[in-house]
């Protein structure tokens, strides 16, 4: 127990553990902090900005609706625009993607904000490239990489972008809720979390670090999380999530009689798969779907429109097996009224 009177000694725990798990993504410490999730990470880059009338935020259609939200709330409160990137028809296609984000720069481009692995069509896109058509152009780089650690390779400082946020529970083995926020050292000084705290103007550490009454269980249970992870061979892991989620997209389009519009490498641990005709064309049409599978066949998984018609958004981790894909591929032909 501390003497009363006594100052703590020592580096806090939650830095330690942000140093090991910024390690763990190519990282330093300084650089890199822990928040509650990515939605929470990228609000603090956009709420740092200092935006004028005219100004403009560059985002893509594919993008999380909860940033694109965000985004338009900040743009308003300015006078500023959301210019949005139109690559629904241009994905997979690497080249087309890069110019259509390159084409949506212009001169009174603030932000750019850019997917690495799409929540809705799970995605890997060319985001090196990206960032670097923005850079080249004067345009800072937000990376939303909430479906990326744990799940394919990452190396942070090396994708060239500004700020990187990303989540740690979906994929890296952490309890939730928990993500990251990792800026680049020229751009720290202008960069708060949403709640201003004891730690204001003490670097970036100590400023998302002293957010008050917060339970850090989720950041200091992490580094036990990524050595389990590195236990059982982080390369064995993102192997063996990306075949199986491959093979059974493969397997999905071959029952529902669809077809498959990426390539393998496309993809990491995710796959958007096309549903077969009878589920509806809405937004709510999936909606109301997903929530049939989950609680009438107890399966959980993301359905949603996208070019023209209702895709389910599958996910590969080390406890799901093959048996699993087939339980759906069955649920959703007996509730489209086709033979399993």
């Amino acid at each position: 127990m501390r003497p009363l009177g006594k100052p703590f000694r020592g580096e806090p725990r939650a830095r330690i553990a942000a140093r090991e798990v910024a390690a763990f993504v190519g990282a330093r410490g300084e650089d890199f902090v822990f928040v509650e999730n990515v939605t929470t990470g990228i609000n603090a880059v956009l709420r740092s900005l200092e935006l004028k009338p005219g100004d403009e935020i560059v985002l893509t259609d594919i993008g999380y609706g909860a940033v694109t939200i965000a985004a338009n709330f900040v743009a308003r409160r300015a006078g500023a625009t959301v210019r949005t990137v139109a690559l629904t028809d241009t994905v997979p296609d690497r080249k087309a993607t890069i110019e259509a984000f390159a084409a949506a720069l212009t001169p009174r481009t603030r932000l750019a904000i850019v997917d690495h692995v799409t929540s809705s069509t799970a995605l890997i896109l060319p985001v090196e490239e990206i960032v670097a058509r923005c850079r080249a152009t004067g345009v800072p780089v937000l990376v939303d990489g909430a479906h990326v650690p744990g799940a394919i390779a990452l190396d942070v400082p090396a994708i060239g972008a500004d700020w990187y946020a990303a989540n740690l529970h979906k994929w890296a083995w952490t309890p939730r809720s928990l993500g990251f926020l990792w800026v680049d050292p020229k751009s720290q000084f202008e960069l708060h979390p949403t709640v201003i705290s004891w730690g204001l103007g003490q670097g970036l550490g100590a400023e998302f670090d002293l957010l008050g009454t917060r339970d850090p269980s989720a950041a200091l249970a992490a580094p036990a999380a990524l050595a389990y992870m590195k236990e059982w061979g982080v390369e064995r892991v993102f192997a063996h999530n990306h075949a199986l989620a491959w093979s059974a997209a493969r397997l999905l389009t071959e029952r529902w009689g669809t077809q498959l519009w990426m390539r393998e490498e496309d993809i990491g641990t995710m796959a958007t798969v096309p549903l077969p005709a009878g589920v509806g064309s809405t937004r709510d049409d999936g909606m109301r779907f997903r929530a049939a599978l989950l609680d009438e066949d107890g399966i959980e998984v993301a359905v949603h429109p996208f070019r023209g018609r209702q895709h389910a958004r599958i996910s590969a981790q080390v406890y799901n097996e093959t048996a699993d894909y087939e339980r759906l591929a069955r649920a959703v032909l007996a509730r489209v009224g086709q033979p399993a």
